[in-house]
């Protein structure tokens, strides 16, 4: 079952979710597992920190799995 993360706006990039969902601690981080190829967006590898995310999208890093929700 996903872990809910929910977002002020309509949309957030990966990288910012992965630190919201205090997956990695910095920006940089983010990106070098992005780019690395360890996170998923709806089952597919995604490799582009800045993809743009809504609410209902399932992201997957290291075994933890996070539904962006509206809050």
């Amino acid at each position: 079952m996903a872990e809910p993360v929910p977002i002020e706006s309509d949309v957030i990039e990966l990288a910012q979710l992965l630190k919201l969902a205090n997956c990695v601690g910095t920006g940089g981080e983010a990106k070098l597992v992005i780019r690395e190829g360890e996170v998923s967006v709806n089952g597919e590898i995604e490799t582009r920190r800045g993809r743009k995310l809504r609410p209902g999208d399932i992201v997957a890093y290291s075994e933890q799995v996070f539904e962006v929700v509206q809050g």
